[in-house]
Formats: structure tokens, sequence, C-alpha cells
């Protein structure tokens, strides 16, 4: 029994040794000895499935998916996030992906309140990620960056330099308007920039920007009127400004492909989803205004200038 422990000890340090190698130093976290190899331990005992005993809709999505984070997070010896739990589980994001209203209409079913669907059905398994798992999921998020190209109206995921998505986008309208929550005219184009992702809001309030109205319903594009979604909005900080531009769902998608918003960054609800999980807090992001598509250093195309630049 002495020499099992020893030797599951041992195989556990050459995960652990591995991963540090492989990831940023701050992968795994940091123990003393004692802890150290308690904590090895831990990872053995941990359940490796947790069965979801009940239909948890989307209005309770959120804080079910953290409350099994606070429990197992001390018990593994990385980081757990809910980032890195739902990865590690993708039939999650293609469920959520699947809540898209435009999605269910073509499938003749209407949906007035989303926030009712199911995400995780009763008797779903969600599988709590091992060291190696964890590691490689850890190090594809530090390898990460968003691309948005403005008068391309293209939002792009890169991991480690290969492009996984390519979605398309609204951007701010290209003049200037009073806005209520500012109390002043500001330039609503899309600005541009390198910098960061630093918030999600997980649960958004919805407020006319014109006016500083909450409102609650939407029209949609085929006329009916639905209760606003539950998607996690993503705050952005651009030449190191947090200037409340959102990525964020449209839900009038037919609005993509134009300069429509108040300067925040439109996506369809599906493509909200698969954003949000590839993009945990710190998330690398630029934004650039690139007239000129190349491929192979030749220049394949140019684009309409809507922001009137050259002007």
């Amino acid at each position: 029994m002495v020499r099992f422990v020893y030797l599951v000890l041992w195989l556990v340090s050459l995960v652990l040794i591995f991963c540090n190698a492989q990831g940023p130093s701050n992968i795994i976290k940091e123990h003393t000895k004692a802890d150290s190899a308690q904590a090895h331990i831990k990872e053995f005992i941990v359940p490796k499935n947790i069965l979801v005993a009940r239909d948890i809709r989307i209005s309770e999505y959120f804080n079910y998916v953290d409350s099994l984070v606070n429990r197992y997070d001390s018990l593994v010896p990385y980081s757990l996030s809910e980032h890195v739990l739902v990865r590690n589980n993708p039939w999650v994001i293609d469920t959520l992906v699947n809540t898209d209203y435009y999605r269910m209409i073509a499938l003749d079913s209407f949906v007035y309140d989303q926030r009712k669907m199911i995400a995780l059905p009763k008797g779903s398994i969600l599988k709590i990620p091992d060291s190696l798992a964890a590691c490689r999921i850890l190090e594809n998020f530090a390898n990460t960056e968003i691309d948005v190209n403005i008068p391309e109206f293209k939002l792009r995921i890169f991991e480690n330099s290969i492009l996984l998505y390519t979605f398309p986008i609204r951007v701010g309208q290209n003049r200037e308007r009073y806005l209520k929550f500012g109390d002043r005219i500001t330039n609503l184009r899309t600005k541009t920039g390198k910098g960061a992702i630093v918030d999600h809001v997980k649960h958004p309030d919805f407020y006319n920007p014109v006016d500083g109205k909450q409102f609650y319903l939407t029209k949609r594009d085929d006329g009916k009127t639905t209760m606003m979604p539950q998607i996690p909005w993503i705050e952005t900080e651009i030449n190191g400004i947090r200037n409340g531009q959102m990525i964020h769902p449209t839900t009038n998608p037919e609005t993509l492909g134009k300069a429509y918003s108040n300067g925040c960054i439109g996506t369809r609800e599906a493509d909200a989803w698969i954003i949000y999980y590839h993009v945990p807090l710190g998330t690398r992001i630029k934004i650039r205004y690139d007239l000129e598509n190349y491929e192979d250093g030749v220049v394949v195309s140019v684009l309409k200038d809507i922001y009137n630049t050259n002007d």
C-alpha cells in the first residue's frame, strides 16, 4: 500500500512538472511541500464526473456552475474556473448555442423567454478536467487573441496563431449623438486599439443609452416580441481606457454587417456564447480599421471606408 501511494505521488509530480514546463507559471497553484503532497492525493479522490441531478435553466445556470467551481476548486492542483470547466465539456457550449432565438425559429419553435430554456439537462454529466487537460485549456487561453476589423464587420478568434472562428458583427455608427448615460454628445464610432477583456456581465440589465430608460422586451427581426435573453456581455479595455465598449449579442441579426450600434460590437446570440467561453478575463483583443484585405502578402480586396477616414 505504501509503495502504491509513493507511486501515485510520483506520477502526479511528473504531470505537474510537465504542465509547468508547458504553460504559464500561474497555471498550477503554489503549495508548500506538505500542502502539495496533500493536494496531489486529493486529486485522486475528487469525483471525475458530476451528475446534474435536475434540469438547470439558463436563469440559474451561472449560479449553478459557480457553485460547482467553488466546491471543487480547492480539491484540484490548478485554478478551476467556469471557463475551464465548460471548455472541458464542449457539449455545454453546443447546448447554449442552440438556445439562439433564430435557431429555434428555424425549427418552428417560438421562445418568448430564453431564460426558461434548459442549459444543463437532468442526468447529464460534467467532467472535471485532470491536470493535463486543465493545463492544456489554460495554455490555450493564454495564447488566445480576439481580432476585430471594423470595416470588414468581422470578429476572429485566434488560438496559438491559428484561426478558430470568424463571426459577422455590427459596429458603431459613423456619427455623433447625445447619450443620457454619458450626459454628453458622443462619437459613436467603434474605437480602435489594443487591449484586453476586463469584465464579464453574466446578468446584464438593459438600458437605452439615449434616454437612460431600462427595458425588458425586444422586437425581433420577424416582428415578434420577446424577453431580452440572458447571454453574457463582454467588456473591453482599449488603449488602457474602459469606455463601455462591449461585445454582446444583438436580438436583431439583420443589423450585422452594418454600422448600426452606439459603439459596441454586436454578434449573433449563438456566436456570443462561443466568444464568451473563449475569452476569460485578460484575453488580448485588437480592434483595427484596415481597408485592405491580404492573402499571402497580396491585396485581394479593398473594403468600403464606412467611417470616411480618407475625407
